[in-house]
C-alpha cells in the first residue's frame, strides 16, 4: 500500500503540482480524511478556463494501472485493451475536488465494463402507423425501417469495411449491404425471426513471418559468400529475406463480428386515412359564432376503433382543441367526423383513425369564414323578409293607383237598354243571392226604384 501512495504521489509531481499539494494529497490518502488544512478551506474556487485552474482530479483504476485526469464535470479515459483477458473488468473512480492548493476527495465510484472481441450491435426499429414500436409488433404491408447502431467508443472501427448480412425470416433470402439502414416489407401475418451478422474488417498488425530454417550444418564455402554479400554488394530488397520481413503487408486486417437477433410479430393494422369532403353545417341563430365542419374520411387496412382530432393554430404547433371519442364503422371504413370550430381563421386539423396496434394520422389545413354579424341562414332569412314586404308594397301600391284612375262609365236611361240587360241582371242577382245571401247593395232603394221604372 505504501508504493501504491508513492506512485499517486509521482502522478501529481509529473502533472506539475506544487511539491505541497502533493504532500497533502498523499495525507489524504495515508489517514483517509482530510488536515487541517484542508478543513479550513471549505470554499470552493471559481472556474478557470486555465487547465491549471481546473478543480477536479480524477483517479480511473482498473487492470492494475491508474490514470489521472484533470477535468471539471465529466472527463474521458482510454484504457489499452491489448493482451486483455476477455470478460468483466471493473473500473473504480476517485474524484478530488481542488480548494486553493490542496484536493480533498468528494466522491468514489465503481463499475463493471465488459472486454470483447465482438462487436456490440444494437437494432432500432421504426414504422408508419404503428402503435407501439417498442413491443416488437408491426403492420403488415408497410415497410419497417431497421437501423444498426454499433457501439464503438474507442472509435476502433472508424476506418474499417463494415458489411451487413440480414435473415428476415420469411423466407426472402439473405440480404447483404454496406448501408447501415435497411427497409423491409412484410407481406403475411405471422412471428418471424431476425437475425443480423456484421463483419468489420479494421487494417491491423500482421503477424510475425515465421523465422527462415537454419541448415543442420553450415559450410564455410556459404559463411564467406554470405559475408561477402552483404559487406560489399547491397542487393536489392526483394532478394533479402531480412529485408522482406520488414516491408508490411497493406492487406493485413483484423476481423471482427457482432450478431444480432429478435422475434416480430406481424399483424394487421389501419394502413391509410384520407379526408375526401370538408363540409360546413348551417348554425342556429343562437350561435353565431361556433361553425360546425363534417369531415368525410375513408381508410385502408383493419377497422378503426377510435377517432382524434387536434386543431390548432396555422403553424400546427400550438394545439388548441383535443377530441378523442370512439367510432363504429362499417367495412367499407367510410364515416363522418364533425367537429365544432370556435371563430374564424385558418386551423390546422390533424385527424387520427386508431385501433389496438395502429395509428394513421393525416393532416389539413381548413379556412373557417367569418359568422358574425351575418350567416348564412339569416342572410336567408332576411332575403326572404325583404322580398315579401316588398310584393306586400308594391300590391297596395297597385291597388291605390288604380282605384284612384279607374274610369267612371254611368248607366244610361234607355228602355231599350234596359231591356236588353233585364235577363242579364236578373240573372246575376240570383247568383249573389244563392253564393252570397248577405245583401250586396249598397243602396236597396235605387233597385226599388229600377224595378218601378222598368215596370
Amino acid at each position: 500500500m505504501e508504493c501504491l501512495y508513492y506512485f499517486l504521489g509521482f502522478l501529481l509531481l509529473a502533472a506539475r503540482l506544487p511539491l505541497d499539494a502533493a504532500k497533502r494529497f498523499h495525507d489524504v490518502l495515508g489517514n483517509e480524511r482530510p488536515s487541517a488544512y484542508m478543513r479550513e478551506h471549505n470554499q470552493l474556487n471559481g472556474w478557470s478556463s486555465d487547465e491549471n485552474d481546473w478543480n477536479f482530479i480524477y483517479v480511473f483504476h482498473t487492470l492494475g494501472q491508474y490514470f489521472q485526469k484533470l477535468g471539471r464535470c465529466s472527463v474521458r479515459v482510454s484504457v489499452n485493451t491489448a493482451n486483455v483477458t476477455l470478460g468483466p473488468q471493473l473500473m473504480e473512480v476517485t474524484v478530488y475536488r481542488r480548494h486553493g492548493r490542496a484536493y480533498v476527495p468528494i466522491a468514489q465510484v465503481k463499475d463493471v465494463y465488459v472486454v470483447t472481441d465482438q462487436i456490440p450491435v444494437f437494432v432500432t426499429m421504426f414504422q408508419k402507423n404503428d402503435r407501439n414500436s417498442s413491443d416488437e409488433t408491426f403492420l403488415k404491408d408497410l415497410p419497417i425501417m431497421f437501423d444498426v447502431l454499433i457501439h464503438d467508443p474507442s472509435h476502433f472501427l472508424n476506418y474499417s469495411t463494415i458489411n451487413y448480412k440480414w435473415s428476415f425470416g420469411d423466407n426472402t433470402g439473405l440480404f447483404v449491404s454496406t448501408n447501415h439502414t435497411v427497409n423491409h416489407t412484410y407481406v403475411l401475418n405471422g412471428t418471424f425471426s431476425l437475425n443480423l451478422t456484421v463483419k468489420a474488417a479494421a487494417p491491423g498488425p500482421c503477424p510475425p513471418p515465421p523465422p527462415p530454417p537454419r541448415p543442420s550444418k553450415p559450410t564455410p564455402s556459404l559463411a564467406t559468400t554470405l559475408k561477402s554479400y552483404d559487406s560489399n554488394t547491397p542487393g536489392p530488397a526483394g532478394d533479402n529475406p531480412l529485408e522482406l520481413s520488414r516491408i508490411p503487408d497493406e492487406n493485413c486486417q483484423i476481423n471482427r463480428y457482432g450478431h444480432f437477433q429478435a422475434t416480430i410479430t406481424i399483424v394487421e393494422g389501419i394502413l391509410e386515412v384520407n379526408i375526401i369532403q370538408m363540409t360546413d353545417v348551417l348554425m342556429p341563430v343562437p350561435w353565431p359564432e361556433s361553425s360546425l365542419i363534417d369531415f368525410v374520411v375513408t381508410c385502408q387496412g383493419s377497422i378503426p376503433t377510435e377517432v382524434c382530432t387536434i386543431i390548432s393554430d396555422p403553424t400546427c404547433e400550438i394545439t388548441q382543441n383535443t377530441v378523442c371519442s370512439p367510432v363504429d364503422v362499417d367495412e367499407m371504413c367510410l364515416l363522418t367526423v364533425r367537429r365544432t370550430f370556435n371563430g374564424s381563421g385558418t386551423y390546422c386539423v390533424n385527424l387520427t383513425l386508431g385501433d389496438d396496434t395502429s395509428l394513421a394520422l393525416t393532416s389539413t389545413l381548413i379556412s373557417v369564414p367569418d359568422r358574425d354579424p351575418a350567416s348564412p341562414l339569416r342572410m336567408a332569412n332576411s332575403a326572404l323578409i325583404s322580398v315579401g314586404c316588398l310584393a306586400i308594397f308594391v300590391t297596395v301600391i297597385s291597388l291605390l293607383v288604380y282605384k284612384k284612375h279607374k274610369e267612371y262609365n254611368p248607366i244610361e236611361n234607355s228602355p231599350g237598354n234596359v231591356v236588353r240587360s233585364k235577363g242579364l241582371s236578373v240573372f246575376l242577382n240570383r247568383a249573389k243571392a244563392v253564393f252570397f245571401p248577405g245583401n250586396q247593395e249598397k243602396d236597396p232603394l235605387l233597385k226599388n226604384q229600377e224595378f218601378k221604372g222598368v215596370s
